[in-house]
């Protein structure tokens, strides 16, 4: 006898979690023994990490036919983390920037919104758009390691204070190396498995109400496959880990696009489509919002609890005009 898909689909969820934990886990404690900073951490390690669920979710939908579901979870997943994710942290505590973020991570992800729009203006994302993505990803995070060896010695104090001082002191053993590398391994796995699950209930509840792929994608798998963000964000948040938690949350909308996007047009033979709510509302939706974010940001360099709390009813809004009008 076969579970119910809402069984499915919360047992997916659930395994999605548990490898991000994992995933970040070992992730996190690599990359201080790297000696990488914390706002290094977010904007790379933790939003590459907090993004695999999409990646997994993503490639599962290309494979299966529902390229919808694929964009629509990138555009749901940055709508919801810009503004309920990062609106929800900064209602708890005003999240400061640093001005390098201000400068130069919000206009890269000004930049990728606007670029992906300008993709997809076809109705398809094409393996090429999907090579040109992925070499862009690589650029940014390269300049981003350059401009963060500029950092000064009082952030590279304040982060063996943080994490581990005794690692930045001494060479790591072989076995812990195998170790952090064995727990990134079986985050990856967690997450493909879980996003296997996700996909497949998300799917057969939402068909049985006769809702589109893209709409699932929209909210259902964008809610679950974002989980880990919305979790890692607040936990840094209340351990006031702020570097952390704003890098993660610029650092993942980037990701999504460049990193995820870019891997699943790769891995989707004929390219991926591009549902017309989903590049007539959505796309350019998530591309104001980024916008938006640059003068809140730069305000006073940091996002406070009023402008949270804008955030988070945006998104209600939203969410509330999609569930009406396109389901």
């Amino acid at each position: 006898m076969q579970p119910h898909p809402a069984i499915i689909f919360l047992g997916g969820l659930v395994v999605i979690i548990v490898g991000a934990e994992v995933l970040l886990r070992g992730a996190t404690r690599m990359a201080a023994m790297l000696n990488i900073q914390p706002i290094l951490i977010g904007l790379t390690v933790v939003a590459i990490g907090t993004s695999m669920p999409e990646l997994a979710v993503g490639i599962t939908a290309a494979y299966e036919g529902k390229g919808p579901l694929s964009v629509g979870n990138i555009a749901g997943g940055n709508l919801f983390i810009l503004l309920f994710v990062l609106g929800l942290s900064a209602l708890y505590r005003p999240l400061p920037l640093r001005l390098q973020s201000i400068k130069f991570d919000v206009p890269v992800m000004i930049a990728t919104s606007l670029m992906l729009i300008a993709m997809a203006w076809d109705g398809v994302l094409s393996r090429t758009e999907g090579a040109i993505l992925v070499g862009a990803s690589i650029a940014y995070f390269t300049t981003l390691v350059r401009l963060s060896r500029r950092e000064s010695a009082r952030m590279k104090l304040e982060f063996a204070q943080e994490y581990s001082p005794s690692a930045l002191k001494t060479r790591p053993s072989p076995r812990q190396w195998a170790w952090k590398g064995l727990l990134l391994a079986g985050g990856i796995a967690l997450t493909i498995i879980g996003a296997n699950l996700l996909v497949a209930g998300a799917v057969d509840i939402a068909t049985s109400f006769g809702v589109s792929d893209a709409v699932i994608g929209l909210t259902i798998v964008a809610f679950g496959t974002n989980a880990p963000e919305l979790t890692t964000t607040l936990v840094a948040t209340l351990k006031d880990d702020r570097d952390v938690a704003i890098g993660n949350l610029i650092g993942s909308s980037i990701t999504n696009i460049l990193v995820i996007l870019g891997l699943i047009c790769l891995a989707a033979p004929g390219g991926i489509e591009v549902s017309s709510d989903v590049l007539r509302i959505d796309l350019p939706l998530a591309a104001l919002v980024a916008l938006v974010c640059l003068p809140v940001f730069r305000s006073d360099q940091k996002v406070t609890r009023r402008e949270g709390a804008f955030f988070v009813a945006a998104y209600i809004a939203y969410l509330s005009s999609l569930l009406l009008l396109r389901t």
